[in-house]
């Protein structure tokens, strides 16, 4: 079983961190970016299997010598943390960073680390073009993450949050699905991890072509597809359908009087538990807020001032 120690930098809060107003109205948190990747590597890495993905994150400001030990304790065999940087102030520069750590000892560490800090670079540049004009893109540094870790340890710099040219490139959900791609990519190679088999007995969610109406939908409920309870409720919602419509259907099938709708929250209610990442980001949480009824929006708009 191949562990992977996946890291978004930072917190919610973390002082300064964060896109430059002049560039991004919205001053969009380096926490929100480096999460959605993570999000996505995580997702990607699920549909494989010989993997276990320890999350080191989780919004607040720990310190690195904490996200270090979770990783240590749980005897990952690489730690990959996911960064955005800063410091061009406004300028056109920037580009990818790929960094380990200046002070690597023991021969096979140093070539080992360092061939994931390789591939990790040339597969993050061959998915998103984003070179930049760094003079040492693949580089080294005494950061903590990659010094306090006891495995292959490697920390990208996702783009220039204060870059005119890197910011609104890496605010967009595709780079973010960019980068994703690349670094899940080099584990599964690395790993040599197989893609998890269908099962012929359920639903493969991820690989549904075509949205289902919810009658078919309740069908299937009934023929077991679905699972039974919380799981059922998960799978349904995960895959963007609506569980209290489609059970309401079973219900009605199998004799049972139909459920009622339950009050819809307020856009204050629902914009915290878009901020506690509950309904997805980008394009995803825009069909799930729609398909549920919910004003996009003017949820955003809430999160974006709550963020602020």
């Amino acid at each position: 079983m191949f562990k992977l120690a996946l890291n978004a930098g930072h917190g919610y809060n973390t002082a300064g961190k964060r896109c430059m107003k002049a560039i991004d109205k919205n001053e969009t948190r380096e926490y929100i970016l480096n999460r959605r990747i993570c999000d996505k590597i995580e997702k990607r890495l699920k549909e494989y299997e010989g993997i276990s993905v320890l999350r080191i994150d989780d919004g607040t400001d720990e310190s690195i010598s904490k996200r270090a030990k979770k990783a240590n304790d749980f005897k990952a065999d690489f730690y990959l943390a996911i960064h955005h940087n800063a410091g061009v102030k406004g300028g056109s520069g920037g580009g990818i960073v790929v960094y380990v750590y200046n002070r690597l000892t023991g021969e096979e560490n140093i070539k080992v680390t360092r061939s994931w800090q390789s591939d990790i670079y040339n597969a993050m540049i061959a998915e998103t073009g984003l070179k930049g004009n760094r003079s040492k893109p693949i580089n080294e540094a005494d950061f903590g993450e990659c010094r306090e870790t006891y495995m292959p340890a490697v920390l990208c710099e996702c783009g220039f949050m204060d870059s005119t040219v890197d910011t609104p490139i890496i605010l967009t959900d595709e780079f973010a699905e960019k980068v994703a791609k690349a670094c899940s990519d080099v584990i599964i190679k690395r790993a040599g991890l197989k893609a998890v088999k269908a099962q012929s007995e359920s639903v493969d969610v991820s690989a549904t072509p075509v949205k289902k109406t919810n009658e078919q939908l309740a069908n299937e409920v009934i023929k077991g597809l679905w699972g039974n309870g919380a799981e059922r409720k998960q799978k349904l919602t995960a895959a963007g359908y609506d569980y209290t419509a489609v059970q309401s259907i079973v219900n009605v099938k199998m004799g049972k009087p139909a459920a009622s709708t339950p009050a819809k929250k307020t856009d204050e209610q629902m914009a915290k538990e878009v901020i506690k990442g509950l309904w997805g980001n980008g394009n995803e949480r825009k069909q799930r807020l729609t398909n549920a009824g919910y004003n996009y929006s003017a949820i955003q708009k809430i999160v974006n001032n709550l963020l602020k």
